[in-house]
């Protein structure tokens, strides 16, 4: 009776001291249950407000479904069991056009259907040519402007296309040298963007019966990217540009004269990444930009009460107006935090009504997920690296294993919000480790010009650093390190194994470039106008051969001896199969352990459940062999 006391008492004190401290036990949950389809999702608005349309999963595949306003009508209008649909617009309000993910390559087919789900049919059965849309948000009299490489892969002329007849015809065809084109609100070609691999020129005309002229010539480093046009003086425009300055701001921009007429928002220390900007009223709404968070500066009065609104309806989430109709009276807003992927909702001006539509993953339990906090360190030499740290619920901060995930890109960033891979890392006991290294867009010119040809050098120097940071916090166990990552993500995983072997208990890669060479070499055709540019980002394989070859893993084997876990699509163009196939061999050769996962192609396609689950499973396996105690 006494021992069964004493128990009893020892069960409670370690529940008290577990409440005083702020811990608990945390749930496991399925790993399914992460990587699921939506339940439903994309929903958008027809243009005259009476209809919503959304994807929702449909025998494992995402379908597009149309329901009436009042949600009593719901009628599934595509039928696709093979391929997602990948991208989806109401181009009138009968009818949506969409594409889905049946090309690797994304070849152009796209197809038309009412919202009744009757009148489909393939508007661009084209194989072997890309698509690229130029006005899908502001589709005017029917027709879609469209860019397509069929005359000639490396280059994209402008098409109109006639949804209701299909009839193609040419709107402009590119001389050799334009990489962007930009309509107005009208539907009528006014700029586009030249660039010669380096050197990018901003054309400018008032009309379609006019020549384009040059307005002015930058570096590719130097951006002027157009957001809008302005309603007072025809020749200027709205644009975010980081010319003459570090931070991207959104001004204003006279293209008659070439010059900036008007700084409108900017941030001393990030990038205005965004603005929104109404085709209909040709007027600015409001300017983004990121901190740890996304924020917003507003510059109208009636969409800054639309979000004063919704933020009061929505307490404690993120934000966002996905999708309007024409008139702009009624919206569909996404909300979300670090610990729900959140849910989408209806609200009208007139009504001031909220009506919920659906959450997006219900299967994630809020209270079960863990918070993703901005950390920032400084590297070696002297620079301010940010980036986020999620810890695992019911641990001690202290002497935690580690998964470091290193984004792709490189220019990509890391953003605040609910991600179903960290979290899934964090829900199995891992603290995991994002950083936004030298290289990522969002801080200014400069820090992404820092990245420019340090892709195996100070780049991984600023992840090493912060891993190194958060040993000597005490966060992170030195003994259990993994790294993780897709794209230039894997190859800073297999790089770190290679250069930091010490560091490192384990690594895994999905798609990891292995070989510079390979990669730049395997540039696709419609990139190859931009080839210059990449040998001055990445490295030139002409000139520069010992600068790749010394950073390229594929030469590296002899340097590695953790675990590597290593997933391979076998017709991933930009990571050669038998150059993967030679790695594991050599790795085999010298004991190391490693788990090789090959595919055919498009298995990597995460946007299929099945092959999410399938890669996680082994993921979840690999991590759990070679960090646990």
């Amino acid at each position: 009776m006494q021992r069964q006391l004493k128990k009893w008492l020892s069960v409670i004190g370690m529940f008290l001291l577990a409440a005083c401290s702020g811990e608990r036990t945390a749930k496991k949950i399925p790993l399914d249950d992460f990587f699921k389809n939506p339940v439903k999702t994309a929903f958008k608005l027809s243009p005259d407000g009476k209809y919503i349309s959304y994807q929702q999963p449909y025998r494992n595949r995402m379908n597009i479904f149309v329901q009436t306003i009042d949600g009593k009508n719901v009628t599934r209008v595509t039928n696709e069991t093979e391929y997602n649909i990948r991208h989806y617009f109401w181009v009138n309000n009968n009818e949506l056009l969409f594409t889905n993910d049946n090309n690797r390559n994304k070849s152009a087919h796209l197809y038309a259907v009412s919202r009744n789900g009757e009148n489909f049919r393939g508007l661009l059965p084209v194989d072997s040519v890309r698509v690229r849309f130029v006005n899908s948000d502001n589709v005017v009299n029917n027709e879609l402007l469209i860019a397509l490489n069929k005359r000639d892969s490396t280059i994209f002329d402008v098409y109109r296309l006639n949804v209701s007849t299909g009839k193609l015809t040419l709107a402009e065809q590119n001389p050799g040298n334009i990489i962007h084109w930009f309509a107005d609100d009208s539907g009528i070609l006014r700029m586009a963007l030249a660039g010669d691999g380096v050197n990018e020129t901003l054309l400018f005309r008032n009309s379609e019966k006019e020549k384009f002229r040059p307005v002015i010539t930058n570096n590719f480093k130097n951006k002027i990217a157009p957001v809008g046009y302005c309603n007072t003086v025809k020749s200027r425009i709205y644009a975010l540009s980081n010319l003459n300055r570090d931070k991207t701001a959104l001004v204003e921009f006279d293209c008659a004269t070439g010059k900036e007429t008007k700084v409108i928002v900017s941030h001393p220390e990030v990038d205005i990444s965004e603005a929104g900007y109404s085709p209909s009223k040709h007027k600015l709404l409001y300017a983004g930009y990121e901190t740890w968070k996304k924020e917003r500066k507003y510059l109208n009065d009636s969409v800054a009460a639309v979000y004063k609104h919704l933020e009061k309806l929505l307490p404690n989430t993120e934000v966002r107006i996905v999708d309007k109709d024409s008139a702009e009276q009624q919206f569909i807003i996404n909300t979300f935090t670090d610990k729900t992927p959140g849910a989408f909702y209806h609200y009208s001006i007139k009504t001031k009504k909220l009506v919920k539509l659906s959450d997006i993953n219900p299967s994630i339990p809020k209270d079960e997920m863990c918070s993703m906090k901005p950390i920032s360190y400084t590297s070696r030499d002297g620079l301010t690296i940010n980036g986020y740290l999620t810890l695992p619920l019911g641990r001690r901060e202290k002497n935690l294993p580690l998964i470091v995930i290193p984004h792709g890109g490189p220019s990509f960033r890391n953003s605040w919000g609910f991600n179903s891979e960290v979290q899934f890392l964090a829900n199995r006991g891992y603290a995991v480790f994002q950083v936004n290294f030298r290289g990522s867009k969002g801080y200014g010119k400069k820090f992404w010009i820092a990245g420019f040809k340090k892709w195996g050098s100070e780049i991984q120097n600023d992840i090493t650093d912060g891993v190194k940071w958060l040993i000597n916090e005490g966060i992170a166990d030195r003994k259990r390190i993994g790294i993780y990552g897709a794209g230039f993500g894997g190859y800073s995983a297999l790089h770190a194994l290679s250069f930091e072997p010490d560091l490192y208990a384990c690594g895994a890669s999905q798609s990891g470039f292995l070989n510079l060479f390979t990669y730049i070499k395997a540039v696709p055709p419609h990139y190859r106008p931009t080839l210059q540019m990449y040998y001055e980002m990445v490295g030139n394989p002409e000139n520069e051969i010992d600068q790749l070859r010394a950073i390229s893993p594929v030469f590296h084997t002899d340097k590695i001896k953790a675990p590597l876990l290593i997933a391979q699509d076998l017709k991933d163009e930009r990571v050669n199969i038998n150059e993967t196939n030679q790695f594991v061999k050599e790795l085999k050769k010298r004991k190391v352990p490693i788990t090789y996962i090959t595919k055919e192609s498009r298995a990597f396609n995460f946007r299929n459940p099945e092959n999410r689950v399938e890669f996680y499973k082994e993921l979840e396996k690999f991590f759990a062999a070679n960090l646990r105690k």
